[in-house]
């Protein structure tokens, strides 16, 4: 089969080199953020192949050493940068494994770049400050690489209904800016006051919240948090629930939003509206994306929204977002 002529070329590269069908087990491998687009990858190729596969932070990935990494496994790691060293260990170590490796990174030429089989690069405008096409995004480009694979591999081919949702993204994303611009503006105040601010969700979405509290809250912001899931919540985490705790509840639009529902019941149930802010993607105009799609692409409007509102939220705690890290970059760790 042949791929749309939309799809990026790196990944027609990478897909087009690979024995798809030899493929009987999937890896994806990164740390940090680079993670966070893990687990909505995982979460569909569940949807649309019966592929097995994992989702690891590198390092665990490289001292675990899954037994069922070998030939017939594909690794996909990510690190923005391609400098991240233990992602780049990941790839040695996995490509040691007689494993396929697809690398994603804004840097082909980084040691990333140079590790894996093969390299696709992305655009991500929060370290460079060039706004993009979340069509070019890491997101876009990985889902690129999962519903090609499952086409390949014998599964459905929508392939061209991915590349006209992820066309009809970044509109959505606008759009969704001005929808939320009004919600923002309220809660920024209210969670600018809080310490510890916990972020919740589930299915493809989980992604989003957990990139949210350990890279923008914890790692730009110095607030405490914790992603947790919103089934999870009612298994020891709701027990912190009062009306001075602070949430963000991200409800998506996959089979998995009536936790979601749940946890939103229970969240107003027990705590205060005031503290709560909900970014529920059932309320946006997502004209151009394929239903089949909508509950996939929701965290990646999750993520690029809640980016400018932590901008707000640093502005009322007077905290610069980027440059006021301490280790970050900054020390050799």
């Amino acid at each position: 089969m042949s791929l749309p002529s939309s799809y990026d070329p790196g990944v027609v590269a990478a897909l087009s080199a690979l024995d798809a069908a030899a493929v009987r087990h999937v890896f994806f491998v990164a740390c940090g953020g680079s993670l966070s687009i893990m687990h909505p990858a995982k979460f569909l190729l569940d949807q649309h192949a019966p592929i097995p596969s994992d989702v690891y932070n590198a390092a665990e990935f490289t001292t675990r050493a899954p037994r069922t990494l070998n030939e017939n496994s594909l690794v996909i790691l990510c690190s923005m940068t391609g400098t991240t060293r233990e992602t780049k260990a990941a790839a040695d170590f996995a490509r040691a494994k007689g494993a396929r490796t697809i690398g994603l990174t804004v840097e082909p030429q980084s040691p990333l770049g140079q590790a894996v089989d093969h390299v696709v690069s992305f655009e991500a405008p929060y370290t460079t400050g060039v706004p993009i096409n979340a069509r070019n995004s890491n997101y876009a480009r990985i889902y690129q690489l999962v519903m090609g694979l499952v086409a390949l591999t014998g599964g459905e081919d929508l392939t061209a209904e991915l590349m006209a949702s992820l066309t009809a993204l970044q509109p959505a994303i606008d759009r969704a800016q001005r929808h939320w611009a009004r919600l923002f503006a309220d809660y920024a105040p209210r969670l600018a006051k809080h310490d510890v601010i916990y972020t919740m969700a589930s299915g493809a979405s989980y992604g989003a919240a957990y990139s949210f509290a350990i890279c923008v809250l914890m790692e730009m912001q110095w607030i405490n948090s914790q992603a947790i899931h919103a089934n999870e919540f009612f298994h020891g985490p709701f027990e912190v629930l009062d009306r001075d705790r602070a949430f963000i509840l991200l409800k998506g639009l996959d089979s998995t939003r009536p936790l979601e529902d749940r946890a939103d019941e229970f969240l107003h149930r027990f705590g205060s509206a005031a503290n709560i802010m909900v970014l529920d993607a059932a309320t946006l105009d997502l004209t151009g994306i394929d239903p089949r799609f909508q509950g996939n692409l929701a965290p990646l409007i999750f993520f690029d929204t809640l980016w400018r509102f932590a901008y707000k939220v640093a502005d009322l705690r007077k905290h610069t977002m980027l440059e006021a890290r301490r280790y970050m970059k900054k020390i050799a760790y």
